[in-house]
């Protein structure tokens, strides 16, 4: 497989378990790096690892529950070698609770903050210092179209993803004296188990307001974050990648 390799480095990928986050641990191992996948659901995980081993990838599973932001930097500092420097950070795992304003909770509200936004941020705490002693590093951030335009019924889910670019941006600022990349990739609709529910109806309303026609696929997400983790991308800092197939413009 040629192009956009990645030998030598260490990718830490959240909410690896499914969906969009296994498929980036799968393009990323496929193109060379070893892969810490961490999620919840550590069976999910083992079973993706032992697949991958055939295939000559190294997996490393790692049970990691970003609703206790507090315990994220032992869990990552307990890493075994050689699996300890991580090199690419890949903040994916996310939780909706949708509902309307009028009738969401605090409960609510502060849950989908607690992991997607403040879970990314203690995630790339623990990790951005040993790349800041490395000078070299990538983190990127799965937001969502979401972030960018809203949605009604997701204010929580919105709100969370437009703070990860703040977040990115502000940390672009920071750490690009160290040659360290802080990107964003928004994805749009995405065919997940999650898509796979909805009714035919709602399925072609979206096409309908999706130029490009379709709805995209994980590997259309996994492929720009290949991009971004790479020596490719060494210029590219600050950046929110919107990858919804025009739906966002």
């Amino acid at each position: 497989m040629s192009g956009l390799r990645l030998e030598g480095r260490t990718a830490l990928v959240t909410g690896a378990s499914q969906g969009i986050g296994e498929g980036i641990v799968r393009l990323l191992g496929a193109h060379g790096a070893r892969v810490i996948a961490a999620a919840r659901s550590v069976d999910k995980l083992q079973s993706l690892a032992d697949e991958l081993a055939e295939k000559g990838i190294e997996v490393h599973p790692l049970e990691l529950d970003l609703a206790a932001p507090d315990a994220v930097a032992s869990r990552i500092k307990g890493l075994p070698e050689p699996f300890s420097e991580v090199d690419i950070l890949v903040n994916n795992a996310g939780i909706t609770a949708d509902g309307l304003l009028a009738r969401m909770s605090l409960e609510a509200w502060e849950k989908v903050l607690r992991v997607n936004l403040t879970g990314a941020f203690a995630v790339t705490r623990a990790v951005s210092r040993g790349m800041m002693r490395r000078r070299w590093g990538r983190i990127i951030s799965i937001s969502s179209v979401v972030g960018l335009m809203g949605n009604a019924g997701q204010a929580n889910y919105a709100a969370a993803k437009a703070g990860l670019v703040g977040f990115s941006k502000s940390l672009a600022r920071e750490l690009a004296g160290r040659d360290i990349t802080v990107n964003v990739v928004a994805p749009g609709f995405i065919e997940t188990a999650m898509t796979d529910a909805l009714p035919d109806q709602h399925r072609e309303e979206l096409l309908e307001v999706i130029p490009l026609k379709r709805l995209g696929s994980v590997d259309d997400v996994a492929w720009a974050v290949l991009f971004l983790a790479s020596e490719e991308a060494a210029y590219v800092t600050g950046h929110v990648l919107n990858v919804s197939g025009g739906l966002y413009l």
